[in-house]
């Protein structure tokens, strides 16, 4: 079976190449234009297929109305079904009970260990986290409900401090300066993509979940948002680096546009990119029949059990 590294950047679209507004269009990102070859990620950049890496647009809005949203995106993306148009709406941030009714029936995860295959979220979680989910203080996004519906145990701190989990800004920077979260190592962008590469070999379908683009595209200013991307940018670096042409895919997705428009301050109605990175052959299975979000979830499929 061939393994799939998921990077899920929440809120990313394939924006105008405008300054002004669009982060990508300003950071400096060395390691996304040497995969792109010198192009930036964005809509004038798609399709793009090349030595190391194929860009492709995805559609979010998937015919229905209305600005896309993450609990409908992401049950889209890991179920391979329309979910806005089976409830008859974008819906977002959490899942409502019809979201959360079929991430339960059937989702990557599930289907991937239904299917023999390891499968997991490298996202380690604070002990705050789990708390308010007891208490229902809180409910599970989309990602980490798939998760437990799969039977899966979310990672913890101690997971985290193991180096069998990373934090969600992947340094553990952000982890760190919180007071009340436990100690938790702290990596060097390039390190923390090493290890991302690392964690990945346990598993056939390993993802991340990035969601900090997300929350700078709501709230973030321009230069916080090109800090983020030059950040993951360095990530990306070290983990190619450690990549070491394996015969395997990364794919880089997401639910749908925020932050390559903060004029908007919300989600926009543009693509969202899909990035793959890996071997030529594995990209063109994944890609032959991507058009919308429908098309992640299969994709994966196809790459893991039949390449």
């Amino acid at each position: 079976m061939t393994r799939v590294l998921f990077l899920f950047l929440d809120g990313v679209g394939l924006g105008d190449d405008d300054p002004k507004r669009n982060p990508f269009s300003t950071a400096r990102l060395p390691t996304l234009e040497a995969l792109l070859d010198g192009r930036r990620l964005i809509a004038s950049s798609a399709p793009y297929e090349g030595s190391k890496a194929t860009l492709i647009t995805v559609d979010a809005r998937m015919g229905v109305d209305g600005r896309p949203q993450s609990a409908s995106g992401q049950a889209t993306i890991l179920t391979g079904k329309n979910v806005p148009a089976l409830i008859g709406t974008h819906y977002g941030p959490k899942p409502n009970p019809q979201i959360a009714e079929i991430l339960e029936e059937y989702n990557l995860f599930s289907e991937v260990k239904r299917r023999g295959g390891e499968a997991g979220l490298l996202n380690a979680y604070p002990p705050r986290y789990f708390e308010s989910i007891y208490s229902r203080r809180r409910i599970y996004a989309a990602i980490p409900l798939a998760v437990r519906a799969a039977g899966l145990e979310l990672m913890t701190a101690e997971d985290l401090q193991a180096k069998r989990a990373m934090s969600a800004d992947f340094t553990g920077a952000g982890w760190a300066a919180q007071p009340d979260f436990p100690p938790a190592p702290i990596y060097f962008p390039a390190e923390a993509g090493a290890l991302l590469a690392q964690l990945s070999l346990n598993y056939h379908l390993a993802w991340f979940d990035f969601w900090p683009t997300d929350y700078a595209g709501h709230r973030g200013s321009l230069a916080q948002g090109i800090s983020l991307l030059e950040t993951f940018d360095a990530v990306l670096d070290g983990l190619i680096d450690a990549w070491n042409d394996r015969h395997d895919l990364i794919v880089i997705t997401s639910d749908h546009g925020n932050l390559e428009d903060l004029e908007q301050r919300g989600h926009t109605l543009n693509p969202v990119p899909a990035l793959l990175i890996g071997p030529h052959k594995l990209r063109r299975v994944f890609s032959k029949q991507v058009n919308d979000l429908t098309d992640i979830a299969p994709s994966v499929l196809r790459v893991i059990f039949e390449s």
